[in-house]
């Protein structure tokens, strides 16, 4: 199934626990807009796509079904947490959870 940018950002948002109106104000923009982009009618800005972006840890081409693959920048992190991450995500592929 294609799915289209306000789906994705749907998804994501339930997946955070967020609200429409409370990813509006961590973006800075009115509810309606988050409605808005999620239902199709309307379509977010380079800056909102790119806040979208990082607020929900992914890409912007996963953002806009360019690629299917979520990523996670951990740059911020120290390279010992990141080894963690690493550790965690290997677990989860080895036992199939």
């Amino acid at each position: 199934m294609i799915e289209t940018i306000g789906t994705r950002i749907s998804q994501l948002r339930e997946q955070a626990g967020m609200t429409q109106s409370e990813l509006a104000k961590r973006i800075h923009i009115s509810r309606s807009s988050v409605q808005s982009w999620e239902c199709g009618a309307n379509f977010p800005s380079t800056d909102n796509l790119i806040s979208l972006a990082q607020i929900f840890h992914v890409s912007t081409d996963y953002l806009l079904d360019i690629s299917a693959n979520k990523t996670v920048n951990l740059d911020k992190y120290s390279q010992n947490e990141q080894e963690l991450v690493f550790r965690m995500l290997q677990y989860f592929d080895e036992t199939g959870e």
